[in-house]
């Protein structure tokens, strides 16, 4: 394989603040170096490494300007604080919620029940078995050029927009396109660490239906020690980032079984790999498994919201970034095997989503009223 030898970390790899003690092992990288020589280096190797064992990747990038985060979360929070009939306006079930409001407890998880029994007592999700439907809502937002033409025009729909947000569309493009920036400059990282060419994996992302995606969960109605938000699940796209949420509770686990609570440190993204990634190279990277459950640290933060007069709306801060939905999924020749390209046939990015979107109960399966 690839990554059989995990480099020494490297001096790029800086702490963006003191990082909890569950997630030391978690090098910091910071993209600065790269983008300014984009000279390949045992940086890219180091986080090939990082995604092939934890399938996560925390880094630092000196485009973001995190304050977009804030004015972000700031402007989602007072959207989620309408009342609900008001949302619904904004819902497009006929699109299979791929732009605008998902109300919550739509969108519910596949079941993982067999691949979770195995796991150690301490590894085990909080979800229920079967999965129950997510007490989350979500917002999607398309992000990027879309095709001149697709054979898959429900997932290239016009973005939506609620009536009383005039900066609306200003706020979401900006903070989508800044974190969208960082998902290019990893996947040619990778791709190098790999040994692949640089544009192996961001050429295929050009024209994809990327989402800012973030969910909002009511805490002030939700917010229960325990309480399972997000069940346990892996994403469907190529990689996820995620920029710092208000409220802790997202769990991830490496590719080990080994579960961990996320802390997202200060001025950082969080990345993690969706089954996209996975089919591109074989399982040599594989989707990562998480969930977003109420937790101590979580009731602490509702004490100091409460205290402070903030919103009890937790609002992840999250894009999805896809392949382009007309072009084929395969495994890349340097990963391909007799085994691996049964498991993952080539298959139209489309496609595969469509069928992800049915499993989850957002898309109807032809003939379904």
């Amino acid at each position: 394989g690839v990554f059989t030898k995990s480099p020494s970390t490297i001096s790029c790899c800086l702490p963006c603040t003191t990082m909890s003690s569950n997630i030391e092992d978690f090098p910091v990288f910071d993209l600065a170096q790269y983008l300014n020589d984009g000279m390949p280096s045992d940086v890219c190797k180091q986080m090939a490494h990082e995604l092939h064992e934890k399938g996560l990747l925390i880094v630092k990038d000196p485009r973001v300007d995190h304050t977009e985060n804030d004015k972000f979360i700031n402007m989602m929070e007072k959207y989620f604080e309408q009342p609900d009939d008001k949302k619904m306006k904004d819902a497009r079930p006929d699109i299979f919620y791929q732009l605008g409001a998902t109300p919550a407890n739509t969108e519910r998880a596949k079941s993982h029940c067999e691949k979770f029994t195995k796991y150690e007592q301490e590894d085990k999700p909080a979800t229920e078995c079967p999965p129950g439907a997510d007490p989350k809502w979500r917002w999607f937002h398309r992000i990027g050029a879309r095709p001149a033409s697709s054979k898959f025009m429900q997932l290239n729909a016009d973005a939506v927009v609620p009536e009383g947000f005039p900066e609306w569309t200003n706020v979401m493009d900006r903070w989508g396109g800044l974190i969208m920036g960082t998902v290019y400059t990893v996947a040619e990282m990778a791709a190098l660490g790999m040994g692949l060419e640089k544009e192996a994996f961001a050429s295929q992302l050009q024209f994809g239906p990327h989402l800012l995606a973030p969910t909002a969960s009511d805490l002030s109605r939700w917010g229960s020690a325990g309480t399972v938000f997000a069940s346990y699940h892996y994403d469907l796209n190529f990689l996820t980032i995620h920029g710092r949420s208000r409220f802790p509770g997202l769990f991830v686990w490496t590719r080990s079984g080994k579960k961990v609570l996320v802390k997202v440190p200060l001025g950082c993204l969080l990345l993690q790999a969706g089954k996209q990634f996975e089919w591109m190279t074989g399982g040599e990277v594989l989707a990562g498994f998480h969930e977003v459950v109420v937790v101590p640290e979580t009731l602490k933060q509702i004490e100091a919201a409460k205290a402070n007069n903030e919103s009890l709306w937790r609002i992840s801060s999250t894009l999805f970034s896809h392949i382009a939905s007309d072009n084929t999924l395969q495994v890349l020749d340097k990963f391909k095997t007799e085994e691996n390209a049964k498991k993952y046939p080539p298959t139209l990015a489309g496609d595969y989503v469509r069928a992800e979107l049915e499993a989850i109960g957002l898309a109807k399966k032809d003939g379904e009223k």
